[in-house]
């Protein structure tokens, strides 16, 4: 038999690798997403001095080995601290996690008055907001002032940050409300003031129930479609209020949310969510310790088919 010439062999080896199973579709992005939203505990303004955070340091190193198991997309953060002991906690989670990351100071809103705000800041020792972080690149961010109806001293902002997915661009927002129908309802307004080819994503702590009448809303009249309820229409999935040292359980209410809001794009699938980051460890005197005083949330989505338009 003749000799077989090379640019024969690499054409049988290619034919043979496109028919190996799932060769055709190696280049196809996935549609699935997986979404967690958390709230970390920070331990109040004080734990700047104090420097514990509720076992802050503890309960970080459990957060971190629970996200590394459930490896998600995205993840938004309530409660994400800086002081100058501890620095930046969001950022330090995001590089343990191999994750882009970015976050908002509420803290530094107090008064409105940029110089004050920083000098109490700095003379607390502390800030604190929500954060974002996405294993895709992290390509635009804004911070959104939420409405104080209800207690003027106490600030809250709504992060948007658009990740470049591999089906398009993504707006993951992440928040932590007041329980307060005004912000609610601004947060329902900025949402739908921005286009897009892909369904938005609101992650938060809303500090209210599903049956509150401007969480209904949210749904009824804005299109939030609470992933875990589609999901799980009748599981209670509480996710508040955790006595960080407790033996047992102690939720009975759920405030944590991973809305999908559409705006005009295909619905996207619910393919599941479940209640997350809510197992104690045991500590070196026999305690326990939980991740936070609030269990986590985690949602997987199919975004649908990739989009080849941009965003105008």
């Amino acid at each position: 038999m003749g000799a077989v010439s090379l640019p024969a062999v690499l054409l049988v080896g290619v034919l043979l690798l496109a028919g190996l199973p799932g060769a055709a579709h190696a280049e196809e992005p996935r549609t699935t997403l997986r979404a967690v939203t958390f709230n970390l505990l920070h331990g109040g303004p004080s734990s700047g001095w104090r420097g514990d955070g509720e076992h802050l340091e503890e309960r970080l190193a459990m957060v971190t080995r629970e996200l590394q198991a459930l490896a998600p997309d995205v993840v938004g953060l309530q409660e994400a601290s800086v002081t100058r002991g501890r620095g930046n906690v969001a950022a330090r989670l995001a590089a343990a996690l191999g994750l882009h990351w970015a976050h908002a100071s509420a803290t530094r809103r107090v008064s409105g008055l940029r110089w004050l705000d920083r000098l109490i800041v700095w003379g607390i020792n502390f800030e604190e907001g929500p954060a974002v972080l996405s294993r895709f690149p992290i390509v635009e961010t804004d911070v959104v002032d939420l409405p104080r109806c209800r207690r003027f001293y106490d600030p809250r902002v709504l992060l948007r940050a658009t990740v470049q997915t591999p089906r398009g661009l993504l707006d993951v927002f992440s928040t932590h409300t007041g329980h307060d129908a005004c912000q609610a309802r601004r947060i329902a307004e900025v949402v739908a003031a921005r286009g897009g080819h892909l369904p938005a994503l609101v992650l938060g702590d809303f500090n209210a129930v599903d049956t509150t009448e401007w969480m209904i809303t949210l749904g009824r009249e804005h299109g939030f479609v609470d992933a875990f309820r589609a999901g799980q229409p009748d599981a209670p999935g509480a996710t508040v209020w955790q006595q960080p040292g407790a033996p047992a359980s102690t939720v009975t209410r759920r405030v944590d949310f991973i809305f999908v809001v559409p705006r005009g794009a295909p619905a996207p699938q619910v393919r599941g969510s479940r209640v997350v980051l809510d197992t104690p460890s045991r500590r070196a005197d026999g305690s326990m310790l939980w991740p936070s005083d609030h269990y986590g949330v985690l949602a997987e989505l199919d975004l649908g088919t990739a989009s080849t338009q941009q965003r105008d």
